[in-house]
């Protein structure tokens, strides 16, 4: 697992070894971030459920201003600190240890670009997006990335949502993304 591009490019990421956890293929990080490329610079970025952090990693070293990264465990918040310290991208993350609810409920600022990589076979995801739309977290032109391996139901709840717009949807194997949007 490795930085694809921009400031911290090339620089390895380390993650720990878990059944909990399962970090983004490179290849499919890649994928997802020349979808959003667009949406990147300058931007707000909100890595929830963050595990190592190279989402959100990946977001500022092309370019995003600030990265809140929100991970429960931790174990994985200590990988998430080294990572951080080894792209040499400190001054722009913001690291919190807790629960994603405490963390949509409190924070204070709109996001425009928010991950969404929950454990798998979880409510969370909806739960999250749910949370997300009610607090008003993103920005107007923001995008909301999900990765799934329940293509179908994250699906099925997308489509019963009419505040959702479904931008792109693409599936790897097991693994689905699905960027999406909020209506104004």
């Amino acid at each position: 697992m490795r930085v694809i591009s921009g400031l911290a490019r090339g620089t390895k990421l380390d993650s720990r070894e878990s059944n909990s956890t399962r970090p983004t293929l490179d290849r499919i990080k890649e994928n997802m971030f020349n979808l959003i490329q667009d949406n990147i610079i300058d931007s707000v970025v909100l890595d929830l459920f963050a595990g190592s952090g190279q989402l959100g990693i990946e977001a500022l070293s092309r370019g995003a201003n600030k990265c809140y990264f929100c991970d429960i465990d931790r174990e994985d918040i200590i990988f998430l600190k080294k990572n951080i310290e080894r792209t040499h991208l400190s001054e722009k993350a913001i690291i919190f240890n807790k629960d994603f609810k405490i963390l949509l409920d409190t924070l204070n600022e709109n996001c425009d670009l928010i991950f969404i990589d929950p454990p798998y076979k979880s409510e969370y995801a909806n739960q999250s997006i749910e949370m997300i739309h009610d607090k008003g977290l993103l920005n107007k032109d923001g995008l909301i990335v999900i990765e799934t391996d329940e293509a179908q139901k994250i699906q099925e709840f997308l489509n019963s949502r009419t505040y959702i717009n479904i931008l792109k949807t693409k599936n790897y194997g097991r693994v689905s993304l699905f960027i999406i949007s909020f209506q104004n």
